[in-house]
């Protein structure tokens, strides 16, 4: 049986970050009566599509998942259990804000199934969550990571850091902060401007200006040094966690798993039962998807059949991510070698990977690679 990942999206959020790019949206009101209803249409629509599977791990991102009622985590957690086997150990992942009203539906969310969650903290300095659009002080990050860390025996939370002006010594502070709250995993993030946000437009007027280029790689050296000190070296680019706190269901997408997208917006990675691997997503827009689900029993647009070529390459994109690297079952071309030989790669029990010290530059890598591949 043909292990899978789910990844439920849920759009809504009570604003909008200027540095987000996610498909997320501010609503007045949401039928979440009728969101139970969509979500298990394309459950059942997976079912029929793929058969027997055994889901490793369920995801609730967003948007904002902890401002969904526990009712509806609890029934889409059904709804995968009656259409697939959900294995014993499932990791349940739930996106969450620190705020203290989400804050205090922690233990209503363990009830329901959720055994992990990711708080949004992204700074433990009031003047950097106003810069960032957040809604929640310092002072409630800190008490929601409290709250979290007596309820679920694994949590992660996420740090935006090389903010505007930001120097080391500031970093360095805050970092070490954070890593008394810390309880195995963290996802620390170097601040990008990405199209189609606040930030992109601001900094197009030239009223907003990135860090300085080599100050963020001090500050992202600096941040691998820390956090390999205190037991949670990095497993990937961004992800830092102690042995056996990783991610089980990104660890899904980087080692190029089969997962299935569900909700708005939703992507996914699957192979059918006769063995075509295909790449999945959905309509975007909330009310639209949830017209398409209505009508048709699911909100897919077209999907993507996967050959070989293009499965290798973005298994090479995603793999090349990780600590571990990729396993080499592919011809070492004059490509790979010379990087090999300029120590841009790394070969170590059969695996290829990128050292750490070029994780900086792994965009300028894979180009490399896959310009030849």
């Amino acid at each position: 049986m043909k292990d899978i990942a789910v990844y439920i999206h849920w759009p809504y959020c009570l604003k909008k970050c200027p540095y987000c790019d996610f498909n997320s949206h501010v609503s007045d009101g949401v039928d979440h009566a009728a969101w139970r209803t969509a979500y298990a249409h394309e459950i059942e629509h997976y079912k029929q599509l793929l058969g027997d599977r055994r889901v490793t791990s369920i995801f609730f991102g967003g948007g904002t998942p902890s401002l969904m009622q526990p009712q509806t985590v609890e029934f889409v957690i059904e709804k995968l259990r009656q259409a697939f086997n959900l294995t014993d150990n499932c990791e349940i992942t739930l996106e969450a804000n620190p705020t203290s009203i989400e804050a205090q539906k922690f233990t209503d969310f363990k009830s329901v199934g959720v055994n992990r969650v990711s708080v949004g903290v992204q700074s433990l300095r009031d003047n950097a969550l106003k810069f960032l659009g957040r809604e929640h002080s310092a002072t409630e990050a800190l008490k929601a990571l409290e709250v979290a860390n007596g309820v679920f025996d694994r949590v992660s939370f996420d740090l935006i850091y090389a903010r505007p002006d930001q120097t080391m010594d500031e970093w360095r502070d805050e970092l070490n902060e954070a890593l008394t709250y810390a309880r195995g995993h963290m996802s620390l993030y170097q601040l990008t401007i990405e199209d189609g946000t606040q930030f992109k437009i601001l900094r197009e007027k030239g009223e907003l200006e990135e860090l300085d280029y080599d100050v963020a790689g001090d500050m992202y050296a600096m941040t691998a040094n820390m956090m390999t000190a205190a037991g949670m070296p990095a497993y990937e680019i961004s992800n830092y966690a102690a042995k056996e706190q990783e991610s089980r269901h990104n660890l899904t997408y980087w080692r190029y798993g089969d997962y299935i997208g569900i909700g708005p917006g939703a992507h996914g990675r699957i192979t059918l039962p006769n063995g075509e691997k295909q790449a999945t997503r959905t309509t975007k827009a909330p009310d639209k998807w949830m017209a398409d689900v209505i009508k048709r029993g699911n909100g897919l647009r077209p999907i993507e059949i996967l050959n070989d070529k293009t499965q290798s390459e973005e298994r090479i994109m995603m793999g090349l991510r990780l600590r571990e690297g990729i396993t080499i079952d592919f011809p070492i071309n004059s490509n790979i070698q010379n990087l090999l030989d300029n120590n841009f790669l790394q070969i170590k029990t059969g695996h290829l990977s990128v050292p750490q010290n070029k994780w900086p530059v792994l965009d300028s890598i894979l180009a490399k690679i896959l310009t030849s591949y």
